[in-house]
């Protein structure tokens, strides 16, 4: 049985090359797309609500198209249809330059494109099932596609004109598209038991506490992606200095990914939740008070490592684990909702109110008070389960 399965086991090279072309879009969206609406004259309410836009997509768009893709039981034409749709959308961002055109295009666009990653993702950790870390060797590819894209970011377009940055964003979404067409579908096997209702497993705690710490985390970095690159500016750091300033923090995260196997085979999950959660604290203090210190800026950056890549494969490693497979598109889903979605764009929209406010300082001390209030949710509800329960999930 074993050999069969292995002739029949897709690939996973293809799932690499999506996840790079999908975060070098980031790579150059999330770095540079608030200099180029600052540039427009936006306000820094109008800058927040456009650069939510992402987040408030991920509340709708994942878990109705994993609904869909449970319901059918394929993923790949929809992340192939979803991904087109996503590209032909945003073409239309970059022909006005009027806040609410911008705004409908780009939240098509942003429907669409937040379609396809939990799909992907829930196919990646069906794949690695057997093998605990091997999920985060595949997905480092996206923060290799994202390192290159924020490194040479700046420099790029300083020679392309920051006006041109839709046009750069389309091709990589067409990117996006080629990758989309060689993920081969990788379906839920029907052998498995039947699973009950997915809101029985909803209603656990330990679930509710895991979706909670989530949306703190997520938050807390509203932020951070909406004004970050903003901060710095006015901290005196020129494009390629921003730039290079993401690039630690997605490199570091690289570093973490490619330890993950190590570092899972020693540490439960729930103390790799907590431990990404109080790095949180710390590293959002780091930016609030010291990011005009250089030294003490690419400290904060480095500490992405453990904000974002140690939590985002611990969430997917315990969603993987607490929900059934027949689940999966839809946890997947559920859990960018909660986090990337709800959490992401609440905390930038606040962030937007706080900004004109004090800045920096505000803004993330916001950041701070949310990662603190995850560390409070995760000792209370999400401690490691007994030794015999684990073994038998």
């Amino acid at each position: 049985m074993s050999a069969s399965s292995a002739v029949v086991a897709p690939s996973l090279r293809p799932f690499a090359l999506f996840y790079f072309a999908y975060f070098a879009f980031q790579g150059l969206f999330g770095p540079f797309w608030g200099l180029y609406l600052e540039s427009l004259s936006f306000s820094a309410l109008q800058i927040s609500v456009l650069m939510a836009l992402s987040t408030l997509a991920r509340i709708v768009a994942p878990g109705f198209w994993g609904w869909l893709a449970d319901r059918q039981g394929r993923r790949r034409a929809i992340i192939i249809s979803t991904s087109l749709c996503s590209a032909l959308a945003f073409a239309l961002v970059g022909l006005g330059n009027g806040f609410w055109w911008i705004f409908t295009s780009l939240a098509v666009s942003h429907f669409f494109w937040a379609g396809a990653l939990p799909l992907v993702e829930a196919s990646t950790a069906y794949l690695t099932r057997a093998q605990p870390g091997r999920y985060s060797r595949v997905r480092v590819w996206g923060s290799i596609g994202f390192v290159c894209l924020s490194m040479v970011g700046g420099y790029v377009l300083d020679l392309i004109h920051l006006a041109n940055l839709p046009w750069a964003l389309l091709l990589l979404l067409a990117f996006i598209v080629l990758a989309g067409w060689f993920v081969p579908d990788v379906s839920n096997p029907r052998h498995h038991q039947v699973a009950g209702p997915i809101w029985q497993t909803l209603r656990q705690p330990r679930v509710l506490a895991l979706f909670a710490c989530c949306f703190l985390m997520a938050y807390a970095h509203g932020p951070y992606y909406t004004f970050y690159s903003i901060g710095l500016r006015h901290a005196g750091y020129d494009k390629g200095a921003i730039g290079l300033l993401w690039s630690v923090g997605v490199i570091s995260e690289i570093l973490v990914f490619l330890l993950m196997p190590r570092i899972m085979g020693r540490f439960s999950l729930e103390r790799l939740m907590l431990a990404s959660l109080l790095t949180a604290v710390l590293r959002f203090v780091l930016i609030a008070c010291a990011v005009e210190q250089p030294v003490l800026a690419v400290l904060a950056q480095s500490m992405h490592a453990l904000t974002f890549g140690l939590h985002h494969a611990t969430s997917v490693g315990l969603i993987h684990r607490l929900f059934a497979q027949q689940h999966q598109g839809r946890a997947q889903g559920l859990y960018i909702i909660a986090s990337f979605g709800v959490g992401g764009s609440s905390g930038g929209l606040v962030g937007g109110l706080l900004w004109p406010h004090g800045g920096m300082l505000p803004t993330f001390g916001m950041s701070v008070v949310a990662a603190a209030l995850g560390v409070l949710v995760c000792l209370r509800w999400l401690r490691p389960e007994p030794p015999a329960k684990t073994t038998a999930a």
